[in-house]
């Protein structure tokens, strides 16, 4: 065999056993990302946030359900939902299985474009496109109605196009959020105004990270805001980070805690899914975000956040 044989074939078979890796084994291998974020007022008692985000529900996927079932042990004092959480037309008792024991727990969610239709077959190629140029495909119509209907009931908050005071361990936090940025159903002109500036949090929420509606939030004074989409890139070059954001955000940051403008925090998580036509992760592994807010520096200048990985031993 020629030297230029073996190389194809040695290449051929990285090809092979990283596309095996990415798809057989990283998708499945469910993360707790930890960070601390210091977003509250001088002597303010610590608020742990969980931060679910794309979860892309299909029935049949017990693992992933379990998994998040599990994540009540963490004991959040909120659980903040940035939607995309179906996959599937039959995927809603799954969703409401695995957000079952969260849902005894103080909660708030906004809802993605694949809350409202379900995934179609792409052109991988279209991935690497800018997302400006990419034309909208749309599947079926998913029950998200039956899925927001689940989650009021158990006494979530449907904050879409919304603002409302939260309880939450016996503070005030503002909240505030808008419909999916990536369908470009946002209208943040319905929520626009300062937060009430008594509140312990004035908090955020969006599906898809898109700067105008973050510049917005910022504007407007809100401490936090949290989003999800990105999948965190969902394909990851080490060293060089996400290849596409999926949306107008910068590639630098894809997933994790950033300074947006002057005052405000930006959280976005990598999510827990993938597009079933799309089953793969690479250097970006599923995850849900356990987020502890305490306490800006003196002077009000904002520290920077202490981020740690968590794999399937944090939580059981």
């Amino acid at each position: 065999m020629s030297t230029w044989a073996r190389i194809a074939l040695a290449t051929t078979a990285a090809g092979a056993a990283t596309v095996a890796y990415a798809a057989g084994i990283e998708r499945r291998r469910w993360t707790l990302r930890q960070a601390t974020l210091p977003v509250l007022a001088e002597g303010a008692r610590p608020l742990r946030i969980l931060h679910i985000s794309d979860i892309h529900m299909l029935p049949g996927q017990r693992s992933k359900q379990r998994w998040i079932a599990a994540l009540d042990a963490l004991e959040p004092d909120l659980v903040v939902n940035t939607g995309d959480n179906l996959a599937h037309m039959q995927a809603v008792p799954a969703v409401v299985r695995a957000l079952g024991p969260l849902m005894n727990r103080p909660g708030v969610f906004i809802f993605g474009s694949n809350d409202y239709y379900a995934p179609k077959p792409k052109n991988p190629a279209r991935y690497l496109l800018p997302s400006a140029k990419k034309k909208r495909i749309h599947g079926i119509k998913l029950p998200w109605r039956d899925l927001r209907a689940a989650m009021v009931e158990r006494g979530w908050h449907d904050m879409t196009h919304v603002r409302k005071i939260v309880s939450v361990d016996g503070r005030n936090i503002a909240v505030a959020g808008v419909d999916d940025p990536h369908l470009r159903r946002d209208r943040y002109k319905e929520i626009a105004g300062r937060p009430d500036p008594t509140a312990a949090l004035r908090l955020g929420i969006t599906h898809s990270p898109e700067p105008r509606v973050l510049d917005a939030f910022d504007s407007d004074g809100y401490d936090l805001v949290l989003a999800g989409h990105t999948h965190g890139g969902q394909l990851r070059i080490p060293g060089y980070g996400a290849l596409v954001t999926n949306c107008d955000l910068d590639r630098s940051r894809a997933r994790g805690a950033s300074r947006w403008g002057s005052h405000m925090w930006l959280h976005v998580s990598a999510g827990l899914g993938t597009s079933p036509y799309a089953p793969v992760r690479f250097a970006c592994p599923p995850e849900a975000s356990l987020l502890t807010l305490v306490p800006r520096t003196n002077g009000g200048e904002a520290a920077k956040p202490n981020t740690r990985f968590g794999a399937r031993a944090d939580v059981r």
